[in-house]
């Protein structure tokens, strides 16, 4: 599967604070989301302004659609929409640290 993202800013959700970016997989459009609460508890967004929101998705981009990467590998291309939420960054995190203590 070949999965690649827009390159524009992601637009502003209100009415569930998060951001959503456009992601193609095998020619498919794909809508990903990030919550506000994500960007804020891993990424450093100072508040669930927009403004806030968009620079912390825009310094940290290339982990964000590699996260986005990982949910669409795992479902295969079937989904129309993915959703990150901040316990998937926790549960990521996580096993990263336990992956590394083993090492």
């Amino acid at each position: 599967m070949i999965i690649t993202f827009a390159s524009q800013p992601p637009v502003y959700q209100g009415d569930v604070p998060s951001l959503t970016f456009a992601a193609f997989a095998d020619g498919e459009h794909i809508a990903c989301t990030i919550s506000a609460e994500a960007l804020e508890d891993h990424f450093g967004a100072a508040s669930w302004r927009e403004e806030d929101l968009q620079q912390a998705f825009e310094s940290h981009r290339s982990s964000i659609e590699g996260a986005a990467e990982h949910v669409l590998s795992r479902v295969g291309g079937t989904s129309t929409s993915v959703m990150l939420r901040s316990g998937f960054f926790r549960f990521r995190e996580a096993r990263a640290q336990t992956s590394s203590s083993r090492a």
